[in-house]
């Protein structure tokens, strides 16, 4: 046995061969297994065995295939590898583990409660307290549990007031557990549970808003006051059905007893047998409502006025290199800014998270502290928080705050400049092409600032007409008016019939500080030739090169790398699940529309901070992209409507 010094860590060898945590976690495991089976070990020792087992495989996980193995650095907790970035601060692991731990221990305070008491206990508690009060304590300890499970969820989250919640819950349910039958296990670790919540409540940061509290209370109280008056109701409705009977104050504390699941002595006979059930219900309702309305995070003001993008679009002016920049100043998105506003990133909230839209726009130096106030905004908010079409330098700037990056498709980058369309390879687009100029259009490059005002409610048109009624789609990469002050020297190319009418045009946002425009939207009348997207996309090539343009930025292709050239056997098959959701999210036809005018293909990423968040951050990605519609479109949806 020896032990060698790596850089990733110590490796351990056994008569000359290598052993690897993972594959002392899958003996351990086996063992268990085995031993298990046969009867050999204790039923603790096996779990202690299996709990160890699947820890070092989890930790090690990466070692277990050859294509990822020695990527990752040794360490006491999960293994990371080199340039992963730093890990996430200890204070935002723990409500996650704080969460999981009232939710525990609700669950054993409802058992506590839903059990009978120990005899001996029981014998020793009525010396010094009274049955009545033992009662109210066992009745009170149910509804409290089940409150405690229910404010696990927004503990995890780092919602402040769940902090003070729980601790409440808890030093209440320790005291009930005590006068209900001296149950001291219980109210132990209730105890020690709060005093960690009281000590690690710096991870539990997000704020609430403070000048609506009045307000909040006040829609909490009415919830309550309206169940409790329902339930009155019904208890009045039905009479001497329910006993013991009783006068008016009487009914009320029958109907508190059945909200709140503790009318241990309370009876409803037929046909009102289904009340206790029904408002048992109703009071579980009533109090999740009233958590939502109290536990809900500071609120997202939506975006900024029209001197927040006026600032933002003088920077893009001085540092918007990249093509995706201009898109940054639409008018809904947010913005958040460095702490001497050379920077800034724009954002949107969709599905609890916070959607940079790709690079922040600003001088290098300034981008990391666009990061930290993006990170704080987030947290004060609730928020999670990601990056939608992000670029490959971003993705190695925003390493070190912990952001992660996943492939999400390629851009298409053409050159500008006559295309030749010569070849059995371009037979299609130019027979598009021709078919089109023989029908008398022609296309013109034109600058939106120098448009007459008949011109431009043409192209509006246009647009709505091919929208159909549907908002304009799209987020990271497009834009989202045609005429915007902030870009007056926006262009486009119009495709004009043999009359000189505008039948269809393509619009171009510039790309600053370099001869490079991105396309922002293209559109057309629907009773065009076939083919007229073709001829705009051929013809803006040579009208723009013709101008001194080098570079077009075309549409984006989603996951077109896995569709044009899979690497894996796993991309390989996601690619093929890919081509059967081209029906609704036009993935192929996409990429195959962009590969007729042979671009080079500039790959975009979204950024993760937790592996755990990536299926609401693709939801929020496709919520604000227009890829699918939210479940309130789905319902305010026109009948008859067109989607772009």
């Amino acid at each position: 046995m020896r032990i060698e010094r790596h850089a990733l860590g110590p490796r351990l060898f056994v008569l000359r061969r290598r052993l690897h945590e993972c594959h002392v976690g899958l003996a351990l495991l086996g063992g268990g297994v085995v031993g298990g089976a046969v009867g050999f070990l204790h039923p603790l020792a096996l779990a202690l065995t299996t709990l160890f087992g699947g820890l070092l495989v989890l930790k090690d996980w990466r070692d277990l295939w050859p294509s990822t193995r020695d990527t990752a650095a040794w360490r006491l907790g999960m293994h990371r590898p080199p340039d992963a970035g730093a890990a996430r601060p200890i204070c935002e692991r723990v409500p996650l583990l704080a969460g999981v731990a009232t939710a525990t221990v609700g669950a054993i305070n409802v058992l506590s409660a839903a059990t009978p008491e120990l005899p001996g206990r029981v014998q020793a508690l009525l010396s010094i307290a009274p049955v009545q009060e033992m009662a109210l304590a066992r009745a009170l300890a149910l509804p409290a549990g089940l409150a405690l499970c229910a404010v696990a969820v927004p503990l995890a989250r780092r919602r402040g007031r769940a902090l003070h919640t729980s601790i409440g819950l808890l030093l209440g349910l320790a005291v009930l557990n005590l006068v209900k039958g001296l149950d001291v296990e219980e109210a132990a670790l209730s105890v020690l549970l709060a005093g960690g919540l009281w000590k690690a409540r710096a991870g539990f940061w997000v704020q609430h808003e403070q000048s609506r509290r009045g307000a909040t209370l006040l829609r909490a109280a009415a919830v309550l006051a309206t169940v409790l008056v329902a339930a009155t109701a019904a208890l009045l409705i039905a009479g001497s059905a329910v006993t013991p009977a009783g006068g008016p104050v009487m009914t009320v504390t029958h109907a508190l007893a059945f909200l709140t699941l503790s009318a241990s002595g309370v009876h409803a006979a037929a046909p009102f047998g289904w009340l206790p059930t029904i408002l048992g219900l109703a009071g579980v309702g009533a109090t999740l409502t009233v958590g939502g309305v109290l536990m809900a995070p500071l609120r997202w003001h939506g975006p900024a006025g029209a001197e927040d993008r006026l600032q933002a679009s003088a920077v893009a002016r001085l540092h918007g290199t990249d093509t995706l920049s201009a898109f940054k100043l639409r008018r809904d998105l947010a913005r958040v800014w460095s702490a001497d506003g050379r920077a800034f990133a724009g954002y949107r909230v969709e599905a609890g998270t916070m959607l940079l839209s790709g690079d922040p726009v600003g001088p290098p130096d300034a981008i990391e502290d666009v990061l930290t106030q993006a990170r704080h905004h987030a947290n004060r908010h609730g928020l999670g928080l990601g990056v939608v079409g992000a670029s490959r330098a971003f993705c190695e700037a925003a390493r070190p705050s912990g952001l992660r990056p996943l492939y999400l498709g390629d851009e298409a980058l053409l050159d500008c400049g006559p295309m030749d369309l010569s070849g059995g390879a371009n037979k299609s687009l130019r027979k598009a092409v021709n078919r089109v100029a023989r029908h008398g259009y022609t296309a013109e490059l034109r600058t939106i600032g120098d448009l007459d005002v008949r011109t431009c409610r043409t192209l509006q048109r246009i647009s709505d007409d091919w929208r159909g009624g549907a908002p304009e789609r799209g987020f990271s990469m497009a834009h989202d008016q045609l005429e915007d002050p902030l870009l007056p020297d926006a262009r486009v190319v119009l495709a004009r019939d043999e009359h000189g009418t505008p039948r269809g045009f393509l619009h171009f946002v510039p790309v600053f500080g370099r001869p490079a425009v991105s396309l922002a939207f293209m559109r057309r009348d629907r009773d065009t030739p076939n083919g007229l997207t073709d001829f705009l996309v051929v013809e803006a090539a040579r009208l723009l090169g013709e101008a001194g343009v080098t570079e077009v930025s075309l549409n984006f292709s989603a996951f077109g790398g896995w569709l044009r050239a899979p690497a894996t056997a796993t991309q390989r098959l996601l690619g093929r699940v890919l081509v059967t959701g081209d029906r609704w999210f036009q993935v192929q036809r996409l990429l195959s529309f962009n590969a007729k005018f042979a671009p080079r293909w500039q790959p975009r990423y979204l950024l993760f901070d937790s592996a755990l968040s990536v299926p609401r951050l693709a939801l929020a990605a496709m919520w604000a992209e227009g890829q699918l519609p939210k479940p309130s479109e789905v319902f305010q949806r026109r009948p008859g409507a067109v989607t772009a």
